[in-house]
């Protein structure tokens, strides 16, 4: 213990040269830099009680009895800290080589290019958000969208939230509170961040009737269970797991046709809905937002940063009526979405009435792309590495990519990874120095390697990513 004598006090450090030249350089206010002393400080005195820090050590670059060494562990440690808070985005791009493609924690889908320049576009002056340029008076921003989304579903109208949890809570909240609301017991789902399908209806004010058992439901528990006191039928899709083996579920044409004998409103949340026919490019059996409108549902809800891979939002689209109560509700304005969004969304909605989604939308483009031409890329980055770095050994495997974001979760897109590995580092270490780099690259640690699936990096971050492995 003898050792914290040495750590001076915080007003001594105020006194330092070193304090000054920082704070004039940064242009950091004084208590702010104050308080970051204090943090540097209370570890330092932490590691010297646990004996992380010792006299004489050389394996760490300090020596707590000269004075020289110490301020300049102190002040470098305030000098990161600086340029970590005034210089670093907290948000920052990253390259995914993990062959997610939407990938939760780090964004989900990427942007188009067309999404991205109508934002700037937006962004640099102001908009026609809530203004009508022909009649010169105040418009709604529930108009800037919904033509787009009416078009392409088949839906008579469309609202546009802030996400599809939102739309969820909202739906109910607007159209089935105090009511009774029947869902099956196996579509009680849960999804990232603890959010459940029974509470949220619960915090709605809606009253939860569960009906069948968790691997089998039939029409006549949905029968039974109607009374005047039910005020929706409640479908949810299972876009994030399956239930296979001894199964019984309720077609929604079956749903529809007994809500409509009843007069009661059928909802389907269906997640991350699609516009995309992935079915057909003999990907999962994901069901199209067009195809459920057909059916006659009278709601439903999907997201915009799945899927369909623009922004995060929640679209719900459905009967005009029921729509329209949705847009006087109270809620309509708690729960909007801003002009970013709606530009980016605009511009993605333009892409797919273009018909160009599978060229232009990231999120399309990189879930259909074929194993060949990702081999192509991976035999590109081994080329352009082996031959440039020392210690870097490269193997091409076959493997396989997720389609991620909690969606189609029994799809496996057929790929080549990279298999990274390095003679003087362990794949921890490895990834670890890739995270740490100036443009972050984040990659999957298997088998004792460092493993790049490049189906979601492009051409021009493949670039990077060489230059990157090339310094190794």
């Amino acid at each position: 213990m003898k050792n914290l004598r040495y750590i001076p006090a915080i007003d001594r450090l105020q006194q330092r040269p070193e304090f000054l030249k920082i704070q004039q350089a940064s242009g950091t206010n004084e208590v702010l830099l104050t308080e970051w002393l204090k943090e540097i400080i209370d570890e330092l005195r932490t590691q010297i009680i646990a004996d992380e820090i010792k006299i004489d050590d050389d394996e760490i670059a300090i020596d707590v009895t000269d004075d020289a060494t110490l301020y300049a562990y102190i002040f470098d440690n305030l000098t990161e800290r600086v340029s970590d808070f005034t210089k670093k985005n907290k948000l920052q791009r990253v390259i995914n080589a993990t062959g997610v493609v939407i990938h939760t924690n780090l964004g989900r889908s990427r942007l188009s290019e067309e999404a991205i320049k109508q934002v700037t576009e937006t962004a640099h002056g102001y908009s026609t958000l809530e203004y009508e340029i022909a009649t010169g008076k105040r418009g709604s921003r529930h108009d800037i969208v919904e033509d787009y989304i009416v078009r392409l579903t088949g839906a008579e109208a469309a609202i546009v939230v802030n996400n599809n949890a939102a739309a969820v809570y909202f739906v109910l909240k607007a159209l089935a509170e105090n009511k009774e609301v029947i869902v099956s017991r196996g579509e009680l789902v849960e999804i990232g961040g603890s959010f459940r399908i029974s509470e949220i209806m619960e915090l709605s004010g809606a009253t939860l009737v569960e009906v069948g058992t968790t691997n089998k439901t039939n029409i006549t528990d949905y029968r039974r269970a109607i009374t005047e006191e039910t005020g929706m039928i409640l479908k949810v899709h299972k876009s994030n797991f399956a239930i296979v083996g001894f199964t019984e579920e309720v077609m929604t044409e079956d749903l529809v046709e007994v809500a409509t004998k009843k007069n009661i409103p059928i909802y389907e949340d269906l997640g991350s809905g699609t516009l995309f026919n992935f079915a057909n490019e003999q990907i999962g059996n994901e069901p199209t937002v067009q195809q459920q409108v057909a059916k006659g549902i009278d709601l439903i809800s999907f997201s915009g940063d799945k899927l369909l891979g623009g922004p995060q939002a929640g679209i719900i689209v459905g009967k005009k009526k029921y729509i329209n109560q949705l847009k006087r509700h109270q809620l309509a304005r708690v729960l909007r979405v801003d002009k970013f969004t709606l530009a980016s969304l605009e511009a993605t909605l333009k892409t797919y009435i273009a018909n160009n989604e599978r060229e232009k939308i990231p999120t399309i483009r990189d879930i259909t792309e074929t194993a060949d031409s990702i081999k192509r890329k991976a035999e590109k980055f081994i080329e352009n590495v082996q031959t440039k770095s020392t210690y870097i050994n490269c193997t091409l495997c076959k493997g396989e990519s997720k389609v991620g974001g909690g969606t189609m979760p029994d799809v496996v897109l057929p790929t080549y990874v990279v298999e990274v590995t390095h003679e003087t580092m362990t794949s921890s270490e490895l990834a670890k120095s890739l995270r740490k780099g100036k443009t972050p690259i984040i990659v999957r640690v298997r088998n004792e390697a460092v493993q790049l699936d490049l189906r979601t990096v492009t051409e021009e971050e493949l670039i990077e990513v060489i230059a990157v492995f090339q310094q190794f």
